[in-house]
């Protein structure tokens, strides 16, 4: 099982991935949400200057939210700057498309544009949208074609983890799904949560903090996929103030402070009991229950556990996070 990291996008994210490398964690995705973080491939390229060995990579791309050639060349680079050391995932986009009241792309779409990606990094020329294209960068622009690059599918459905066993090296799953992951050498879980002390509480200050984010993501991805939000703990709550702001305006409510801390909403929802479900939708608990449930996740075919921390205290989450997961790794020898 590797351990890696996954921040949601910020300037101080080049400062993070440095730290995630010191602690052992094997590789640093950063989320693609233009409405909230700055650009993901500066920041990757940053840190890709302080680091030496920790894998980098967007995780996941919003293909909708640039032409292939961008993507391509902004990969390209940062091959250039991390050898060896870059992959990429892509998704049809859940907050960095639908922050901004988009539609996510279509699987079509997003097998079109996977193809385009990689034939463009093979050096090959490729169609797209009615007109061929291929890279030409000179030397010194980018490194020589072919450029392998391994690429991921976020995906939770057959039609994703269709288009993933046709065109990816491996699948980026997320909300605990694990059922397709047995079908990938290469499967990759993004989780949220954090390590409680002896007898801490649940809806403590700290955890609030630190798995609050997380915990609200099931509330968010619940009402954008059309799943009933009142089933959840304070749910109603939350959805009755989601509901106060206009119709066109909703989306903007719901992904305030997206996977970065509570936004009104969340807050109210938690102090109604949201974070009862804790347990259930993040990997939060004591270190030897984090290492059980790190276990269960690679008995079911998870090969990377891709943990992204939040609240003030970044990096004592990454340390007892990855010491707990490490813990069930090496119990195993």
């Amino acid at each position: 099982m590797k351990i890696s990291a996954q921040f949601a996008t910020s300037l101080h994210s080049p400062a993070d991935v440095e730290v995630a490398e010191h602690l052992g964690y094997d590789r640093a995705w950063l989320f693609d949400t233009p409405h909230e973080s700055p650009d993901v491939w500066m920041m990757l390229a940053l840190a890709a200057e302080r680091t030496t060995t920790i894998g980098l990579g967007p995780g996941v791309l919003v293909p909708t939210l640039r032409h292939p050639m961008v993507n391509a060349s902004a990969a390209a680079a940062l091959a250039a700057l991390a050898p060896g050391r870059v992959a990429v995932a892509f998704g049809v986009g859940f907050a960095g498309a639908r922050a901004m009241g988009a539609a996510p792309a279509t699987w079509s779409y997003v097998r079109d544009y996977v193809r385009a990606f990689r034939g463009l990094l093979s050096g090959a020329r490729v169609e797209w949208q009615g007109t061929r294209m291929q890279m030409m960068h000179p030397v010194g622009h980018a490194p020589e074609r072919p450029i392998d690059i391994p690429i991921l599918i976020s995906a939770l459905g057959p039609k994703g983890v269709e288009v993933a066993t046709e065109l990816a090296d491996g699948l980026f799953t997320v909300n605990g799904e694990t059922r397709y992951a047995a079908q990938f050498s290469w499967a990759a879980l993004g989780v949220h949560g954090t390590v409680l002390a002896d007898g801490e509480a649940l809806d403590s200050v700290r955890v609030q903090a630190a798995a609050g984010p997380g915990n609200a993501l099931a509330y968010h991805a619940a009402y954008e996929f059309g799943g009933d939000v009142t089933a959840l703990p304070g749910g109603d709550v939350w959805l009755d103030i989601i509901n106060q702001s206009p119709p066109q305006d909703r989306h903007l409510a719901v992904h305030d402070q997206h996977l970065v801390a509570l936004n009104h909403a969340d807050t109210a929802a938690w102090a109604a009991g949201s974070w009862k479900a804790i347990r259930q939708t993040t990997v939060t608990g004591t270190a030897d229950e984090i290492g059980q449930r790190v276990s269960e996740l690679a008995a079911a075919g998870i090969t990377e556990i891709i943990y992204q921390p939040t609240g003030p205290d970044i990096i004592g989450e990454l340390e007892t996070f990855r010491t707990a997961a490490k813990a069930a790794d090496l119990s195993k020898h």
